[in-house]
């Protein structure tokens, strides 16, 4: 029913698969009911479970949990903890009277002794701290973007080629039927068959039909995927051996940008 496509870890994205693949890995616990599958005409990827019952699927129960421990009535009672009450601070002790003296003789001023410089308070120290923590996050976070943005990045322009393959699956179906009735590679605005311009979407701009120099029918689709060069203008081509019955994809775009099947 369709190719499938799942998400490995929720990144890695593999496939496609038949259905009876699909429900082969879950049986073999090699993906999960929570793992993000998606096939051509899905507006998005979505958890196996929520398809389990289009592809014919049977989910495994959720494990029962454990009842709890029968509590021991023998055990002891634990002692009651008495709080120790504060303990008194005295009170400070009065000074006594002053005692009138005799009045004392001038004694010459003595010169003024420097004040001693104060020590920090607790707040100048905390606040030094607490700004050195902060240099120390903004640095690991720096760090953490630093890796994260060119993966999802990555991640992002891999999930445009997969559309795009995926897009043209029904279209290699439609070439190798009309191969094995007609005898010879159908090209563009044959019957059933439309314009190049006609297959424009999603990350597709054009899609030429025809036969390739090796004389294998095939597919050469153009990419549009604006503001990014590394995919914009660039091609997939999907060559069809018709004595082997099988489909090769290559294509000018890096391989890290493109599915697994594509690969150089």
């Amino acid at each position: 029913m369709g190719q499938w496509f799942y998400a490995e870890g929720n990144r890695q994205q593999r496939g496609p698969l038949a259905s009876e693949e699909l429900i082969a890995l879950y049986q073999s616990s090699r993906i999960a009911a929570d793992t993000l599958v998606w096939r051509d005409g899905m507006a998005q990827w979505q958890p196996l479970r929520e398809v389990a019952e289009e592809i014919g699927l049977v989910l495994a129960p959720p494990p029962t949990s454990l009842p709890d421990p029968p509590v021991d009535p023998v055990a002891e009672p634990v002692a009651d903890i008495t709080p120790v009450a504060p303990v008194a601070v005295p009170p400070d002790i009065p000074l006594p009277p002053p005692v009138a003296a005799a009045p004392a003789a001038p004694r010459p001023a003595a010169s003024p002794v420097p004040a001693s410089a104060k020590g920090m308070s607790g707040c100048a120290i905390a606040a030094i701290i607490g700004g050195a923590c902060l240099v120390v996050l903004v640095a690991v976070l720096g760090i953490l973007a630093a890796i994260a943005l060119p993966a999802y990045q990555e991640y992002t322009l891999r999930a445009k080629t997969t559309q795009a393959v995926a897009e043209l699956a029904s279209l290699k179906v439609q070439i190798a039927e009309s191969f094995v009735a007609n005898g010879r590679c159908p090209v563009n605005d044959d019957d059933g068959f439309l314009a190049a311009d006609g297959y424009a979407s999603g990350a597709l701009s054009a899609v030429h039909v025809g036969r390739f120099d090796n004389s294998h029918c095939g597919i050469e689709a153009e990419l549009t995927v604006p503001g990014q060069d590394k995919l914009d203008g660039k091609l997939l081509w999907l060559d069809f051996d018709p004595d082997q019955q099988h489909w090769e994809c290559t294509s000018d775009v890096d391989d890290k940008y493109l599915p697994l099947e594509c690969r150089g």
